[in-house]
């Protein structure tokens, strides 16, 4: 069955996660995924907030990267969450954006993300035996000084390229392609796959694909979808150019990307077209989102990822999606 996961960017107040979280597990969602984007909240803070107020929902962070955190700290903060859920936790890696923000070059990304993986898997079920890898290294003996839940936690790698997808299909048990709303993606990403799973002996089956996208839901559609465009222009123009299937405007990914950095994500979003929305962004009536979501479904996804701001207010977006989306959708 599909998974429906939401997925919360860090910058609210404390208590804020845990009344969202709550009102999304009642609703019947999998999957809370909180973001780690540059300069918003460490995302171990909500998904701790989260984790002592649900009892069944997966929670994860989407995603860490091994340049700006440490491997043996990844490994630590998901103990952390995972003993905190009572074992609910996944970790999602990825080599992160925009930390030239922050002067964080990202050498050897592919070798990065293998090796941060192999650290913390060791790490977390206990393996002294030291490790030497090009980027990473643990000597013998060193090993996590506390009790850990599980010796293993779900992996997902977010990836959009030939070369992440294939690490993913040799290591990690999900795939996350963020920033698409896009079902022509499902069968680009399964191929994409299949060179590392066969690798590795693994079936290309058994690693689930992970769409999430800007989320704008409203029973006024016209508003959701203006406010969709104006959210969706920062990820447009990192990530539009990634998918393969899709073909855009002659200069619109040059044009959003200047006018995002000067600072006017309005009028950046007014240039994207109706189609190219729907590639990048669930928005829209609830009927409309559930349409989109519906249709990655029946693409084969594994899980579909609500993600931030999901309405015109956080709290009806959510709502919104619970009450009048997932209802909707047959998984």
């Amino acid at each position: 069955m599909a998974e429906i996961g939401l997925g919360l960017q860090s910058d609210k107040p404390a208590g804020t996660y845990a009344r969202l979280a709550r009102s999304a597990e009642a609703a019947g969602f999998d999957v809370l995924t909180v973001f780690g984007d540059l300069m918003y909240q460490p995302p171990i803070f909500p998904l701790l907030e989260m984790a002592g107020a649900t009892s069944r929902v997966r929670l994860g962070p989407a995603c860490l990267n091994p340049y700006s955190m440490a491997p043996y700290e990844i490994a630590g903060q998901i103990a952390a969450l995972d003993l905190a859920s009572h074992g609910r936790a996944y970790l999602g890696l990825a080599r992160g954006t925009w930390l030239d923000a922050v002067g964080l070059p990202q050498p050897r990304p592919l070798t990065a993300l293998a090796e941060a993986a192999e650290v913390v898997g060791r790490l977390l079920s206990g393996d002294r035996t030291g490790y030497a890898g090009r980027m990473f290294t643990l000597q013998a003996g060193a090993g996590l000084r506390y009790d850990r839940r599980r010796p293993r936690v779900p992996l997902l790698l977010g990836a959009w390229g030939p070369r992440g997808a294939a690490l993913a299909g040799r290591i990690a048990d999900e795939i996350k392609v963020g920033g698409s709303a896009n079902p022509d993606m499902i069968p680009v990403v399964r191929e994409r796959l299949r060179p590392g799973a066969g690798a590795a002996g693994r079936d290309v089956a058994e690693i689930g694909i992970v769409l999430g996208a800007v989320t704008v839901v409203d029973t006024d559609g016209a508003a959701a979808r203006t406010k969709a465009r104006t959210e969706v222009a920062m990820y447009l123009a990192v990530v539009a150019e990634l998918d393969p299937t899709v073909t855009l405007p002659p200069g619109l990914v040059a044009e959003v990307s200047r006018l995002v950095a000067a600072g006017e994500h309005e009028a950046a979003g007014r240039l994207i077209p109706g189609d190219v929305l729907d590639r990048f962004a669930f928005s829209g009536t609830p009927g409309q989102v559930a349409e989109q979501a519906q249709t990655l479904i029946d693409a084969g996804v594994h899980r579909v990822e609500f993600g931030t701001p999901h309405g015109l207010t956080d709290e009806r977006g959510v709502d919104l999606l619970g009450t009048e989306v997932l209802p909707l959708l047959s998984r």
